[in-house]
């Protein structure tokens, strides 16, 4: 875990496609437009960074963190090399590294944290974990979009329902979870330095 001067650094990047906003699929860049807002970071295209990018020293609960947040460009599928390239300009160690991102497998408007494992079908996070080298020990925060009926290519690719981007960003309910679950992993962080 990285901690600089004493905060915690996490790197927090939301999975999705900029050609496709408000989709199932871009579920983490609306996360990240949330997080940015609620924060008060204020986001820019970085080339070396990747996407569209922001960073500032943060409260999260009563923990105060070091927050970078990233929008990666390239589409979903590719967007492994651009999240390495994050990685190795900001926190530089994976397990500070926390990836959201849509999952069929679980119900809507479920937060599902999990660090390691596998892809489990989700190709944005099998480019991740390729272009890292086959490099596991990552935070991700599995957002659940449920899975309807036909084409899962077609499904993800919808609309995202009004109900459930209000969740995530609006009335705040899910968007509380998110930043309790990263304040948990900061103060780890903290834990682990042995620091208060």
């Amino acid at each position: 875990m990285t901690v600089a001067s004493g905060l915690p650094q996490l790197l927090v990047v939301g999975l999705g496609n900029l050609p496709f906003p408000q989709t199932r699929h871009s579920i983490g860049h609306l996360i990240i437009d949330a997080l940015a807002a609620r924060l008060q970071i204020h986001m820019t295209t970085d080339r070396t960074m990747g996407g569209v990018t922001g960073r500032s020293k943060v409260t999260l609960g009563e923990t105060a963190v070091s927050l970078t947040l990233l929008k990666p460009k390239p589409l979903m599928n590719i967007t492994g090399p651009s999240v390495a390239g994050a990685l190795r300009k900001s926190v530089k160690v994976s397990d500070a590294m926390v990836i959201i991102h849509d999952s069929l497998s679980h119900k809507p408007k479920a937060l599902s944290p999990k660090i390691g494992g596998s892809a489990n079908g989700h190709n944005g996070v099998r480019s991740v974990i390729s272009a890292l080298g086959g490099e596991t020990h990552f935070h991700r925060f599995r957002i659940g979009i449920g899975r309807g009926p036909g084409d899962a290519a077609e499904y993800v690719l919808s609309k995202l329902p009004e109900e459930e981007k209000l969740y995530w960003n609006g009335d705040g309910t899910g968007l509380d979870l998110i930043c309790n679950e990263l304040e948990r992993i900061a103060r780890k962080q903290l834990g682990s330095q042995g620091l208060p």
